[in-house]
């Protein structure tokens, strides 16, 4: 069995996150790290996120290998509702490290965090991301227009949720 380990993400892990997203398979990567410090500028604002219940981010381990990373955001008009997102180093894609991620995920939404919702918003043609999604048990409930940015561009994205 596939064995992961979330733990919350560190400065540390800069260097590590941005040598996976500035990876140019990434097609469907929301955010732009532009370098190293900019990875850094983020982590650094983990902990006050956290403390705010705004988002709850962590390093995905495999092997106590930093293979990716995955989180939490909190609606913060519906204090309920929590998107989860996530990724995984290209190395190790399809062994079903983001499905595991999410199963974790989804203990600390619904137990810890006592979310009755979460969501995953993905590019329609994010299909691992939709596999992802599906084997977890999330239901399809609609097509968001033009709900997603990447590099000035915008694109309709799948919403896919599950409730508690």
């Amino acid at each position: 069995m596939l064995k992961i380990e979330l733990r919350p993400q560190k400065v540390s892990d800069a260097k590590r996150f941005y040598e996976i997203l500035k990876n140019p398979n990434f097609k469907f990567l929301t955010t732009e790290v532009k370098n190293v410090n900019d990875e850094i500028k983020f982590l650094e604002q983990n902990i006050e996120k956290r403390k705010k219940n705004i988002e709850h981010n962590y390093s995905i381990l495999y092997n106590r290998l930093v293979v990716g990373a995955c989180g939490i955001k909190i609606n913060q008009h519906r204090n309920f509702i929590g998107e989860i997102g996530y990724f995984i180093d290209e190395k190790y894609w399809g062994k079903g490290i983001a499905t595991e991620a999410v199963k974790e995920l989804e203990k600390i939404s619904f137990k810890k965090l006592k979310l009755k919702r979460i969501e995953i918003i993905m590019n329609i043609k994010h299909k691992a991301s939709e596999k992802v999604a599906i084997k977890r048990g999330y239901k399809k409930e609609g097509i968001m227009k033009k709900s997603l940015k990447n590099k000035n561009r915008y694109f309709d994205a799948y919403l896919y949720a599950k409730a508690k």
